[in-house]
């Protein structure tokens, strides 16, 4: 990237001094930027999706769980993108070559849905694909921006990351509402052949990356070192205790499936209005992280984890007011129900979420931040597909069907009182905060991570399903 001259015209200063924190404006760091932005804006057929499966397809709520849970299976592997990316370069590159597969393979994926695809296996088979893309582009541009990072002044510190998430989440937020106001108008496979495109400019603004051949062939031994170090730092107790309670506390079952089912079958909301909820819980996402940082940093992981625990247990169990229409006997409407029961779940789901991008940020010693770090992620990410399974088990057994939702409120009681199993373990954390004062012994082991690691998790992990992108509601329901 070349530094800004005094030559530069006033407009371009403005944009690279109050819009791009400092950075200047090169066509490397428009790529990138673009490339977070398509992140987000892949939230345009989320809805589109859900619709696709129940509607069109004509899958249980069951079946919807079970499928799309496996969606998320590109996410649990993303540090073997990291290794593929770093030991095996492509026509003598480690990033561009990437990059331009997985905008085509989003294409492709798009496309398959908008044309071909009529049964629930191959809808599956074309959003993992999709997860696959989202996922490798993700692993490549990160890795861009970290090494970009480290050449940072200290008093610019964490702008490109800052850049990079705030660009993804204008581009999650567009589509929030966006996506059910056009699903109303429009077809599903519409929808999805719009959604198509905008992967391909994943795989044309890629040309713009700047990026030196390397001669080396693909060579195992990098991989293989990489593996070893990463075993290593795993392998240590300050590292795989707290590991294993994220992965307990993230794997506890979700209604998710079955609510989706209820509120569109049942009380009748449609597209435009889900997507209007979407765009509210974005926005209460924000809100959460915003309380976070400001007044909650300093408290101890075991506190917030405890705590956000058991309030969002306690107030998920306003669920059940709507699903038995209790709220209608209390006067209130189910759409304004639903809309400021979602906003507060949402501010709860995201307060209770940060602490697992910090922690994770956190134990990654020096030297393997961006690998660990990844592999910590991947490891909430299986969490996450293993808590759809088995809402899907829960849904299949307590009987509750596209049309019938009897039993849902003890589907919602179970789910909710599920997540207050981890609390017992809550010694396996580190009993430190976010800033990182120690007040056990556990922590002079665990070194502090890069910074640029945890400012790129905050939209960068957040996946949600069906459709695996960066979005910010994916706690929301549970």
């Amino acid at each position: 990237m070349s530094d800004s001259t005094p030559s530069t015209s006033p407009i371009k200063r403005f944009i690279e001094n109050k819009i791009l924190l400092g950075q200047p404006l090169t066509l490397e760091l428009t790529a990138i930027l673009l490339v977070y932005f398509v992140q987000g804006i892949l939230g345009l057929a989320r809805l589109a999706v859900s619709f696709f499966l129940k509607d069109d397809l004509g899958l249980t709520p069951a079946e919807v769980a079970a499928l799309t849970g496996i969606a998320t299976l590109p996410w649990t592997i993303k540090p073997v993108f990291g290794f593929l990316s770093d030991g095996f370069p492509l026509f003598g590159y480690r990033r561009r070559p990437y990059l331009i597969l997985s905008g085509f393979l989003g294409a492709a994926a798009w496309v398959a849905l908008a044309t071909v695809v009529q049964t629930g296996w191959a809808a599956i088979a074309a959003i993992t694909l999709s997860s696959l893309s989202v996922a490798v582009s993700d692993v490549i541009v990160d890795s861009l921006v970290v090494e970009r990072a480290r050449n940072e002044s200290q008093s610019d510190a964490g702008s490109l990351q800052a850049l990079a998430w705030g660009t993804s989440a204008v581009g999650g937020l567009i589509t929030a509402y966006l996506g059910g106001l056009l699903l109303q108008e429009v077809s599903t496979r519409t929808v999805f052949a719009i959604t198509a495109l905008f992967p391909l400019v994943v795989s044309v603004v890629a040309w713009m990356i700047a990026e030196s051949p390397v001669e080396q062939r693909p060579n195992m031994a990098v991989v293989w070192g990489q593996v070893t170090d990463l075993r290593k730092a795993i392998s240590q107790k300050a590292i795989w205790m707290p590991a294993l309670f994220l992965f307990l506390w993230q794997a506890t079952p979700s209604a998710d499936s079955a609510f989706f089912f209820f509120t569109t079958n049942d009380l009748g909301f449609q597209p435009e209005f889900l997507g209007r909820v979407r765009l509210v819980t974005s926005l209460a996402a924000l809100v959460g992280i915003w309380i976070f940082q400001r007044f909650l940093r300093a408290v101890s992981f075991r506190t917030i984890f405890g705590w956000s625990t058991v309030l969002s247990s306690v107030l998920g169990m306003t669920t059940l007011l709507l699903v038995t229409h209790t709220n209608r006997s209390l006067g209130i409407d189910d759409h304004w129900f639903s809309l400021g029961d979602s906003m507060v779940l949402t501010v709860m789901g995201q307060i209770a979420f940060m602490p697992v991008l910090v922690l994770s940020a956190r134990l990654c010693p020096p030297g393997v931040e961006a690998t660990l770090f990844a592999l910590l992620m991947s490891i909430v990410n299986l969490a996450g597909l293993l808590s759809h399974e088995l809402g899907a088990l829960l849904t299949h057994w307590l009987g509750v069907t596209e049309n019938q939702f009897d039993r849902l409120w003890l589907l919602v009681l179970i789910t909710n009182l599920t997540t207050l199993l981890p609390l017992p373990l809550l010694f396996l954390l580190p009993n430190t905060s976010s800033q990182g004062h120690p007040e056990d012994e556990a922590m002079p082991q665990i070194q502090a991570a890069s910074g640029a690691q945890l400012s790129l998790s905050l939209e960068n992990e957040i996946t949600d399903t069906p459709v695996v992108v960066r979005d910010l509601d994916m706690e929301l329901q549970k």
